[in-house]
C-alpha cells in the first residue's frame, strides 16, 4: 500500500516554528527570485517610483501652498477693506482671488479663494457665479464650511429656488450644531419651508430653535413666527 506523505507544518506540536519548514520556504522563495528577476525588478521599480512620486508631490504641494498663502494675504486684505474689485482682480502687483483660485485651486488657500469669490459675487448680485464658487470651496474648518452652505442657500433664495436653498440651510444647521450659528441657519430654513408651503416643516424648525436653542437671539423671533404659522394653518 502506498503511504501518503504528510506535508510538514510550519508550527510544531510544541507551538514553536519548525526550522526545517522555514528553511524550505526560504529556499523556495530564493528560487522564485532567481527565476523571476525581471518581474521582481519591475515591481520594485514601480514601488520606488510611487513612493518617490508621493513624497515629491507632497514637497511640491507644500511649496505651492506657501506661494498661494502669500498671494492670498493682500487679496483678503482688500476683501476686508471692501475693495471688492481689487480683491477679485488684484492690484497690479498681487494676484486677485480669481487668479489665485485658477492657479492654485488644488491648494487649501486656492480653495479658500473660492469662498471669498463666492461671498463677493453674492454681494454683487451674481448669484449663480456665487453658488458655483462656494460649491468649489471645501475646508476642514467646520464653522466656515457651515457658513459656505448657508451662503449657497442665500444664493438659491435670490434665484427663487427655495427647495435648493432649504437643502443647504439644513446642511449648514446640521453640519456642526451649535448655539451660535445653528439657530440662524434654522430660521432661514424655516423661511424656505414656508415659501415651499411646507408649513409643518417650518413649525418643526421653529420649535427646534425654541426648544434646543432657547437662550439664542433667534429663539424669541422663532416663537413669534411659529405662532403666526400655526394661526395661519389653523384658520385654513
Amino acid at each position: 500500500m502506498r503511504q501518503e506523505v504528510k506535508e510538514k507544518s510550519i508550527v510544531t506540536d510544541s507551538g514553536f516554528e519548525n526550522p526545517e519548514v522555514i528553511v524550505e520556504k526560504l529556499s523556495d522563495f530564493e528560487h522564485y527570485l532567481e527565476h523571476n528577476k525581471k518581474l521582481v525588478g519591475t515591481i520594485l521599480g514601480i514601488v520606488i517610483l510611487l513612493v518617490g512620486s508621493y513624497f515629491g508631490y507632497r514637497y511640491w504641494i507644500g511649496l505651492e501652498e506657501e506661494e498661494a498663502q502669500k498671494q492670498l494675504f493682500p487679496a483678503v486684505y482688500y476683501f476686508e477693506a471692501d475693495s471688492l474689485n481689487k480683491a477679485l482682480k488684484g492690484d497690479g502687483n498681487n494676484l486677485g482671488l480669481v487668479s489665485i483660485a485658477d492657479d492654485f485651486g488644488y491648494t487649501k488657500s486656492g480653495k479658500l479663494a473660492h469662498y471669498y469669490i463666492g461671498t463677493i459675487y453674492l454681494k454683487q448680485g451674481k448669484y449663480q457665479e456665487a453658488i458655483d464658487n462656494l460649491k468649489a470651496f471645501n475646508s476642514s474648518d467646520i464653522l466656515v464650511s457651515a457658513r459656505a452652505n448657508c451662503l449657497i442657500g442665500d444664493g438659491y433664495m435670490e434665484l427663487n429656488d427655495y427647495k435648493s436653498a432649504l437643502e443647504y440651510y439644513k446642511k449648514a444647521a446640521l453640519h456642526y450644531p451649535n448655539k451660535y450659528f445653528s439657530p440662524r441657519y434654522l430660521l432661514k430654513a424655516a423661511l424656505a419651508q414656508e415659501l415651499t408651503n411646507d408649513y409643518t416643516g417650518a413649525i418643526n424648525s421653529y420649535t427646534t430653535i425654541v426648544e434646543k436653542y432657547n437662550d439664542s437671539q433667534e429663539a424669541q423671533e422663532a416663537k413669534k413666527l411659529k405662532a403666526r404659522v400655526e394661526q395661519m394653518t389653523n384658520s385654513n
